[in-house]
């Protein structure tokens, strides 16, 4: 059975996750009682153009900035010239600005520009988030310090606190100048953003040089060495860092066609740090291999179960979410519809992100360059069939050919994990097997759940709702009672790892 004790990340930064945790639910939760009011004092259209085409803007920018640069500078943990490795994450910088010249004008020239009578400010709004994202890359260097070193609380602290910023600077400007339209969403971007450099730069400003840093043998001493420089006789940057970069950039340019860029950083610093990159598991130490073995089948059944519960009770309670969260505006129409294929999306896309955080950790610089091949392929099939399938069948089909896209992408992890632990004792896929009682609660769950929608649900006013909700709280229970009777190896594991009360006993 899995022990709380994880070597590569130390009790230290076991309690900082357990509380990082805590806050980052508590912000989050902050955070979308914020958004839910915000969406009865705008429009659709508005809400449209912000959520797809500007978030879009942003988050494709920064991704392919930096993601190849993170993922080849986590490899190995610590074990790095620091210096070299922040003369290399500066690049990020100059990389950002080259991709948003280019995607500032495909926003502009090749998308359609909305109606400016009804969407007006387009354009200086497009000029405003890639201005964002280029601010968010400052930090960069020191994102990747943090998160090399586990200073997790600093991560959970600085992006809770920028996006209750953003949130609370979007209200007061929706309710009291709603004329601006599309500016009160640059300027809450702007915000975000410069509160996320803001925290890091404050925080390593008071950490260089202290009494902690000396205990930690931090290896950079002040801020100069935050920025690029150079010692004569020694490279600017470590180029086989640099390689592995570009074999990751080649690579995160189809990611980002494929997926928009998924986030499971965390995980994949977890597993780089406890592998040796491109190695057999026989020449590993086998210790260490047991723990990342054991976290993997772990955490593959926890966001198996999890998603299995999303995916069954997000068919029956879609279209209340979306009333209580929206009102008329977002459950009128095909919002339901698209939320519940949305949610089985989820399923897939939680299992990816834990596969290929593993793969991508273990594959060498060769195997990545060979996988990117795959990615090439999977760009153009995904292309094919979300064109085929959205022009069958709209939203729907868009979120179909993703499915598919995932499955292939899960089936290609799959196949390559069994394969590195095929010679070894450890067979982490079984935690793709959930127990067959739990299997069973969840199918009379949708059963029960969906018959509850069709009775009560949703014209008959809020007693009936209320009826409906207890059904599903009902259900929902007797799942999670039966995953604490069946899948009790995963029980211990959240029970060690994840629970913040746990932490501090165990502290």
């Amino acid at each position: 059975m899995l022990q709380p004790t994880v070597p590569p990340c130390g009790s230290s930064a076991r309690v900082r996750i357990r509380g990082g945790r805590r806050r980052g639910v508590m912000f989050r939760v902050l955070t979308f009682l914020l958004n839910a009011f915000t969406l009865r004092f705008v429009s659709k259209e508005l809400i449209g153009v912000v959520n797809v085409r500007l978030t879009l803007l942003y988050s494709t920018l920064v991704f392919l900035s930096r993601e190849a640069f993170r993922r080849a500078c986590l490899s190995g943990g610590t074990d790095h010239n620091w210096r070299q490795v922040i003369n290399l994450l500066w690049l990020t910088l100059p990389l950002g600005v080259l991709w948003a010249s280019l995607l500032v004008c495909v926003w502009l020239w090749l998308l359609e520009v909305p109606d400016p009578l009804t969407i007006p400010h387009y354009g200086p709004a497009v000029g405003l988030f890639a201005l964002a994202a280029l601010q968010e890359l400052l930090a960069e260097p020191l994102w990747v310090l943090a998160q090399a070193h586990m200073f997790v609380r600093l991560k959970v602290v600085a992006e809770s606190l920028a996006m209750v910023a953003k949130c609370v600077l979007t209200v007061v400007l929706v309710v009291s100048a709603p004329q601006w339209g599309l500016y009160i969403f640059s300027a809450a971007q702007l915000v975000y953003t410069g509160f996320l450099v803001l925290c890091y730069f404050v925080y390593f400003l008071r950490f260089l040089g202290s009494g902690e840093a000396n205990r930690k043998y931090f290896p950079l001493q002040c801020v100069a060495d935050l920025l690029p420089s150079s010692v004569e006789g020694e490279p600017v940057i470590d180029w086989t860092l640099a390689r592995l970069t570009w074999s990751f950039f080649k690579q995160s340019f189809l990611k980002q066609i494929l997926t928009e860029g998924e986030r499971y950083e965390s995980f994949y610093v977890f597993f780089a740090k406890v592998l040796e990159r491109g190695r057999d598991v026989r020449q590993q130490k086998q210790e260490e291999v047991a723990i990342a073995a054991e976290v993997l089948e772990c955490l593959l059944k926890l966001v198996l179960v999890i998603g299995l519960i999303i995916t069954v009770f997000g068919y029956a309670y879609s279209h209340l979410a979306l009333d209580i969260y929206g009102g008329s505006l977002l459950s009128s129409g095909a919002g339901p519809s698209l939320l519940r294929c949305y949610s089985s999306y989820v399923l897939l896309l939680a299992i990816n992100g834990i596969t290929e955080c593993f793969v991508f950790a273990a594959m060498s610089k060769e195997e990545v360059d060979r996988y990117n091949l795959v990615m090439l392929a999977l760009s153009i099939s995904f292309l094919l069939l979300s064109y085929m399938l959205t022009w069958w069948a709209g939203g729907i089909g868009f979120i179909l050919a993703n499915c598919l896209n995932m499955g292939l992408r899960i089936l290609h992890s799959l196949f390559y994990i069994h394969r590195y632990f095929l010679l070894s004792q450890w067979t982490p896929l079984r935690g793709l097997r959930p127990s067959p009682l739990l299997l069973l609660a969840l199918a009379l769950s949708a059963v029960l759940t969906a018959l509850s929608e069709g009775v009560f649900c949703c014209d008959g006013g809020w007693l009936l709702r209320l009826v409906h909700i207890a059904v599903g709280a009902g259900c929902l229970l007797g799942v999670l009672v039966t995953v604490l009777l069946t899948e009790t190896k995963l029980v211990q594991f959240v029970r060690t790892q994840l629970l913040p009360r746990y932490g501090k006993k165990h502290t």
